[in-house]
């Protein structure tokens, strides 16, 4: 596939079939309108999801951004499943934003985020393939005149037994096209998939193995310029005074401008240039309010809310408070988890071209309309005069979804600068310094154990951040943020408790410091799984229960939460003796709407871990790709493990400490275990994949360090403590 898609709102919305002998089938997304092909009179639109080339290559559109998750791959198996087509010539391309906007949105969401690019837009991508191989068929049995209930579609040829004749799909393209698509199609039952449900090679592997594949960072267009940017490092601060003319004369230097409040950028010939000239510029800054704000001040606010009187209850049953009170052996912890950046491979940028009347933008996003909205906001021009092509992402994560900063930026940049693509690209420092951070929380838990070590009340205070309040104000519910209980509420579909507890709160003192929020892979669920789990396995050791043990009696009425957790014992021998020296910690927990467990085989030697082996397994519902589960599993660890091991921003005089990977380690292959994964998908529902289980690699390794060393880790990252 192209990096790079532009096609015009005329040609898109007629279609290839009719001007290239080519066929682009559709439907109608539930929740729209219809539209009308240009030129036609009363037909339906049927241009969305597929085309099909006279080649007989199946070109599917995915809304969706690809950043490495393999989403590109699982939803074109799932169109192609129901196609009946050749996988062998399948493709993909990106719609653009703006064809979106002006069709009616016919593709549904462009958000990609929350493990939701396919468990969102799995029925109707797979309705798109269906509707589509109707149509096909139809079109063969019209050309043979024939009862379409006797043709059979498959493998990209439609076939009619009786008069022994068949077509391929790339011949039939132009007559679908014209077929009115079906009111009512069946998808088929997953039990009955041959494309999707199965391990096929990923379709963006090959162009990254061969270089071929274009990022935003290697993005090359005629005339291009390039720009670096520096922001105020404070929080709140901005721009006082630059001297321009103290590097306007620097090799390739074409000039210096202010963005907005807050930044200032050189435009150079190329990047270096202007990064160069960028260190060399004076600049003088408004340091702002938050001069004072270090990450003791915050972490005292924050330890201030623990004990507040007032709190959101995200979770509440019997009445623990009073069962703690009168409780015979109260246990008690204190948790903390620090802030943490992205740390995403490719830095922030972006590629802008604006005219007056009009303005393009190359970028790597994960919400395409995301960023159409924030280059006309930045441009001053309506939607409709603007364009965004989106580019495969080095790396998401969360940053590159709500938050497009690097866009406006990137656009008010090529603004001073009309008529020349400006590609602004952010320092590794700059991308440090200027993120939208995991938020930093602590966590108080009171349990209460009767004469038999049984659990019969539980308080979870949680005093922390609110991202919701910063990032989307709008999500809040009267006052509260309900992300902030991931994998902790009582109902629901995305992320229950797996434990019982006749007397339960869960509640939230909201502290919100001035360091900006955002939403991290794993979101809350990564902090409330060690807090949850950890303080499980404190409970189990101080009721003198095996860890298991313990929480399968809490576990009896959450039978799918218990059967990851079996399933990781089961493989990890928690009921045999582990080899001398290794010792095994467990952790589970629901998000994303999926059920995840981890098991971890640990050793602690003069005071160094080694983590060998970690046991994940995961119930999504439905599996659409088992080895990019697998893949998605082992990176998940990857990303969890470095947040565990290394992964901390602190705060000192109102800026960020960490500018560069010397300072925001990350897990290296010597610090890798080996994974394995365990798939058990019991059908019934759509869950995530990228993000669950991050949040059980943390708590399953700590409570192995426990077992190893009878020491209790209650505040991360590991790299603070010392485990001799």
């Amino acid at each position: 596939m192209n990096a790079i898609i532009s096609i015009s709102r005329r040609s898109f919305i007629i279609g290839v079939a009719s001007t290239a002998g080519g066929l682009s089938l559709g439907f109608n997304v539930p929740f729209i309108e219809p539209a009308l092909a240009e030129g036609a009179v009363s037909a339906p639109e049927i241009n969305a999801w597929v085309v099909i080339r006279p080649d007989d290559t199946v070109v599917i559109r995915i809304a969706r951004s690809e950043m490495g998750q393999g989403t590109l791959t699982g939803l074109a198996q799932l169109v192609a499943e129901e196609l009946n087509c050749d996988w062998s010539k399948v493709t993909t391309e990106y719609p653009s934003p703006a064809e979106n906007l002006a069709r009616d949105r016919v593709w549904g969401n462009f958000s990609t985020g929350g493990s939701r690019g396919i468990r969102e837009s799995h029925e109707y991508v797979r309705l798109g393939g269906a509707t589509a191989r109707e149509m096909l068929i139809a079109a063969a049995a019209a050309e043979w005149g024939v009862p379409a209930s006797e043709c059979i579609a498959r493998m990209g040829m439609v076939t009619h037994a009786a008069s022994d004749r068949a077509t391929f799909y790339g011949q039939l393209a132009a007559a679908a096209a014209r077929m009115t698509p079906p009111a009512n199609v069946t998808l088929k039952d997953p039990k009955d998939w041959t494309i999707a449900g199965k391990p096929l090679p990923r379709l963006d592997t090959a162009d990254k193995l061969n270089g071929s594949q274009v990022y935003g960072v290697d993005l090359k267009l005629p005339n291009m310029l390039n720009a670096a940017i520096r922001a105020c490092p404070y929080f709140g601060g901005k721009v006082e005074s630059f001297d321009a003319a103290a590097v306007a004369e620097m090799p390739g230097v074409r000039t210096v401008v202010q963005v907005d409040e807050t930044a200032v950028a050189v435009v150079a010939d190329t990047w270096w240039r202007a990064k160069t000239a960028l260190d060399a510029l004076p600049v003088v800054w408004d340091e702002g309010p938050n001069r004072q704000v270090s990450s003791a001040s915050i972490a005292a606010m924050l330890e201030e809310g623990l004990g507040a009187n007032d709190a959101f209850i995200g979770a509440e049953q019997g009445d623990a408070g009073a069962a703690v009170s009168a409780a015979g052996r109260p246990v008690t912890a204190t948790y903390a988890f620090p802030y943490q950046n992205h740390a995403t491979m490719e830095p922030m940028n972006a590629t802008a071209l604006y005219t007056p009347g009009r303005c393009e933008v190359w970028v790597p996003t994960q919400n395409g309309e995301a960023s159409l909205a924030a280059a006309a906001e930045a441009a001053g021009l309506p939607v409709q005069q603007c364009e965004v092509h989106k580019i495969h992402l080095g790396g998401g994560f969360g940053r590159r979804g709500n938050f497009q900063d690097y866009v406006r930026q990137a656009v008010s940049i090529a603004k001073q600068v009309p008529g020349a693509p400006v590609k602004l690209i952010w320092s590794r420092e700059e991308d440090m310094l200027h993120g939208a951070y995991h938020p930093t929380t602590r966590c108080r838990l009171t349990g209460a154990l009767d004469a038999d070590g049984n659990l019969t009340a539980l308080h979870m205070r949680i005093s922390g951040q609110s991202i919701l309040a910063a990032v989307r104000p709008e999500g809040m519910q009267g006052g509260m943020d309900p992300i902030v209980f991931q994998g902790l509420v009582l109902a629901g579909t995305e992320g229950t408790l797996g434990y019982t507890v006749d007397n339960l709160l869960v509640d939230h003192a909201m502290r919100n410091p001035p360091i900006p929020p955002g939403f991290w892979r794993g979101v809350n669920l990564n902090q409330n799984a060690v807090y949850m789990e950890c303080f499980m396995d404190e409970l189990a050791h101080a009721a003198g229960v095996d860890p298991l043990a313990f929480r399968r009696k809490l576990m009896a009425n959450n039978p799918k939460h218990l059967a990851v957790l079996e399933a990781v014992a089961e493989r990890i021998g928690w009921d045999t003796p582990p080899a001398a020296g290794i010792h095994r910690g467990l952790a589970q927990i629901m998000g994303f709407g999926s059920y995840v467990a981890a098991a971890a085989e640990v050793s602690v030697t003069d005071g160094q871990l080694k983590i060998h082996r970690i046991i994940a397994a995961t119930d999504p519902g439905h599996v659409v790709n088992p080895a990019q589960v697998e893949r998605q599993v082992e990176g998940s660890f990857v990303y969890g493990l470095s947040a565990c091991l290394y992964g901390e921003c602190t705060v000192n005089g109102g800026r960020m400490e960490q500018e560069n990977f010397d300072s925001y380690e990350v897990v290296r292959m010597a610090d890798m275990p080996a994974v394995e994964t365990i798939t058990m998908p019991s059908g019934g529902f759509w869950g995530g994949v990228g993000e669950p289980t991050i949040a059980v690699a943390a708590p399953a390794v700590l409570n192995a360090i426990f077992a190893a060393t009878g020491k209790r880790i209650r505040t991360l990252p590991l790299k603070n403590h010392d485990l001799a």
